[in-house]
């Protein structure tokens, strides 16, 4: 059917967006975050398309990328999940967060979206893992929250203090104790004297 459809925007509402291609309105089903992404009325728009044939009527459908489009069309493979639902998921998180909710089992968020109880959240989250890993890699990385220089440093100057610790005869979970309330950003050295202090060592 149709790939993508470009044209002047003609009209917008919540979940709509007429699109008109060459004398021709096209009305097309939209979620919110396509909405967020479209131009003022009169501009040139182009959204990619699926067409949805059910028993009692024909739906089209825009989606602002190909990455929401893909998950869309994963969404609707689950079984009890309809356009209607899968564009109630697509409105409250975008492609990249749904992909991350996905692969972390987050179901609460994929729950938030309206018309999806936590059942139906579950099976989206059993059904789609391994499909929405293998198919949005790079969006669930670009997703993840970014790590700083400095919390780099801190968790570095942690894991080395605790491997000291341990080196000199402490489980981990006494090294753990020990350093804890310690500054991590102190120099390693004086973060495990610090700790052997707490543990009563003598130095």
């Amino acid at each position: 059917m149709f790939y993508y459809l470009k044209g002047e925007l003609v009209l917008t509402e919540p979940s709509v967006a007429v699109i008109d291609c060459g004398g021709v309105g096209y009305k097309l089903t939209i979620s919110k975050n396509t909405l967020s992404h479209l131009s003022r009325l009169g501009e040139t728009v182009c959204l990619y398309t699926h067409f949805y044939v059910r028993e009692e009527a024909v739906e089209l459908l825009g989606f602002y990328s190909t990455e929401e489009l893909a998950a869309f069309k994963l969404l609707i493979s689950v079984s009890g999940i309809g356009p209607k639902a899968a564009m109630a998921v697509l409105s409250v998180l975008t492609p990249e967060k749904f992909a991350l909710a996905v692969t972390t089992g987050d179901a609460k968020a994929i729950s938030k979206a309206q018309g999806v109880g936590s059942k139906m959240a579950a099976r989206v989250v059993l059904e789609l893992k391994d499909k929405v890993a293998k198919e949005f890699s790079a969006e669930i990385a670009a997703a993840e929250p970014e790590v700083s220089d400095t919390e780099e440093t801190v968790l570095g100057n942690v894991d080395e203090a605790i491997t000291a610790l341990m080196v000199l005869g402490y489980t981990r979970q006494e090294a753990q104790a020990a350093l804890k309330g310690i500054a991590p950003l102190l120099p390693l050295e004086d973060m495990i004297t610090a700790a052997l202090r707490k543990m009563g060592a003598k130095l």
